[in-house]
């Protein structure tokens, strides 16, 4: 295969992509301090879109953080006042599950790496093409999804419908855990020793069947 071929089956791949992860309905805030980027950036992803909400500086993006949800936020590195940097640690703080794109028109990788130590799902270099852009943001998208159904799965205790043993995925893959009676699993995981006892309503109920 030679490079235009390769070249025009990734960009059929990304526009695949692109419209299998609906944009629709998705909140995304752009921060940068220039405002011919910002303009061109929130017109082009409210075309594909996207709720676009704009801020010129850090400190606006911040407090906008602070005040609305947004599934993703798209920011430039360097900026007057509060910068990139600061902006990834109001979105963790606030909620760690927002996407982060940071914007960078600097070729410094080492504060591309810093920014990604600090919870930045991916980076892009100014200016960027808007298709890669829509990309990335789709695959920050599906990302997204996926930690929110994993974490939807660790907050169920999986429980067998007939014997009531409890599967601890506490340790190893997911899903192949060993099955434990509830005694059993509350000594494992709580440290917790189980005492038998019957609740009023159950005492009850037993009283009642004895005297019939």
């Amino acid at each position: 295969m030679n490079r235009v071929e390769e070249q025009r089956r990734n960009q059929q791949g990304t526009s695949r992509a692109i419209e299998d992860m609906s944009l629709k309905g998705k909140s995304l805030l752009v921060v940068d301090d220039e405002p011919v980027i910002l303009g061109t950036l929130s017109r082009e992803l409210t075309i594909a879109g996207l709720e676009v909400t704009t801020a010129a500086s850090g400190e606006e993006a911040i407090s906008r953080i602070n005040s609305h949800f947004f599934d993703l936020v798209m920011t430039d590195l360097m900026m007057t006042g509060a910068d990139g940097f600061q902006v990834i640690k109001a979105v963790k703080q606030k909620r760690l599950g927002t996407m982060v794109i940071i914007l960078t028109g600097f070729g410094c990788m080492e504060s591309v790496i810093d920014a990604l130590r600090l919870g930045a799902d991916d980076f892009l270099q100014k200016p960027c093409d808007t298709d890669e852009l829509l990309y990335r943001i789709s695959n920050c998208f599906v990302k997204q999804d996926l930690l929110r159904k994993i974490t939807l799965y660790e907050n169920i205790l999986p429980v067998c419908c007939y014997c009531k043993k409890i599967r601890d995925d506490g340790q190893g893959e997911y899903g192949k855990g060993n099955w434990y009676s509830l005694e059993d699993y509350f000594i494992l995981t709580k440290g917790v020793r189980v005492s038998h006892g019957c609740c009023p309503g159950c005492y009850a109920k037993q009283i009642n069947d004895l005297s019939l």
